[in-house]
């Protein structure tokens, strides 16, 4: 029997990477990541080569049934220069300590958007719709537009294997968000990308596409942009049940800004403007159910004796969730050290 598996990877577009892939058939393939053979691409397509020495490669790391074909995988990968060294463009490979101490559920909102129209569905043409606030977490056709897309893409993950936690319709007409949690930087990463990539084909299918902008509407609008909020944990913040631990560590991301925010997602000084429930990009705050603080103490991690997580609200819709991992365990042991 022959499977097709599709490999996937980033692209070398600025500021904000693309999702590729393309499928190779293999013969008498057992489903296992040891099996996926390297494979190469023409970089000079896709921005991260020259013509004159095109060729780059692709490292498998993390391999998913894809229950949309037919005896098929999805095999994600790094990208690596010819001579075997990670690609600059490769964020994965970044990741200096893939601690799976830290477990990370990333919310991940984005606008379905027609192609027709240059706007999400719900939208008139020439036109805006109501004032947000019917539309979160919505049902009925008056305020929820895409379903279809989004119970398919919910399927999809699932019979992956994606560690996909829940889905919900956002405050604007035609937004939505799916959760995922993992534990690791790399895990993280990878699961968002193949649940990221999984979105991206199920649209398609509906003449649609997947706009990651954190302000797609424009800075001007009073509509909430998209975000891709972190939340994180490590045994300490668990099991200590201490607030100090929490204290220390917000304070640490308040002293490191400029990490977190150059890898927290492309314009999203559109988004991060002090209003709708956003902290201003240049400022830092923290506090317990404070949705437009830079980070939020759930109610419920001081109602279980300060023992949880903390959701940094910064982090942008299109954002590299590798990057933004590593930078949180980066500042977190900081913290706590």
């Amino acid at each position: 029997m022959k499977s097709k598996l599709e490999y996937i990877w980033l692209d070398g577009y600025k500021p904000t990477q693309s999702l590729r892939s393309k499928t190779q058939v293999r013969k008498d393939f057992g489903g296992t990541l040891e099996e996926c053979p390297m494979w190469s691409f023409d970089g000079s397509s896709t921005r991260q080569a020259s013509g004159d020495d095109s060729d780059c490669l692709l490292k498998p790391v993390a391999i998913y049934p894809d229950p949309d074909r037919a005896n098929a995988y999805l095999v994600m990968t790094e990208v690596l220069n010819a001579d075997g060294t990670p690609h600059v463009s490769n964020g994965r490979a970044t990741i200096d300590d893939d601690d799976d101490d830290f477990w990370f559920g990333f919310e991940q909102e984005y606008f379905l958007w027609d192609m027709k129209t240059n706007l999400p569905p719900g939208f008139p043409s020439g036109g805006y719709p109501g004032p947000q606030g019917p539309y979160y977490c919505s049902v009925g056709a008056q305020n929820a537009f895409g379903r279809d897309v989004i119970e398919d893409h919910m399927d999809l993950c699932l019979e992956a294997g994606i560690n996909l936690e829940g889905i919900n319709a956002e405050v604007a007409a035609g937004q939505w968000e799916f959760q995922v949690f993992a534990k690791s930087a790399t895990k993280a990463g990878d699961e968002t990308w193949i649940a990221r990539y999984l979105l991206e084909r199920t649209a398609e299918r509906y003449g649609l596409s997947i706009n990651y902008e954190p302000k797609p509407l424009g800075k001007e609008l009073d509509w909430n942009g998209s975000g891709m909020h972190a939340n994180f944990s490590n045994t300490a913040m668990r099991e200590d049940g201490d607030e100090s631990v929490f204290t220390k560590i917000c304070e640490a991301f308040g002293k490191n800004i400029d990490r977190h925010i150059s890898v927290y997602g492309a314009n999203n000084d559109q988004r991060l403007t002090g209003l709708h429930e956003t902290q201003s990009i240049d400022e830092f705050s923290y506090g317990v159910s404070d949705r437009g603080a830079s980070i939020r103490i759930p109610i419920g991690t001081v109602e279980d004796g300060w023992k949880g997580r903390l959701e940094d609200r910064r982090t942008a819709s299109n954002a590299d969730p590798y990057k933004v991992a590593a930078a949180i365990i980066k500042t977190t042991k900081e913290g706590l050290a």
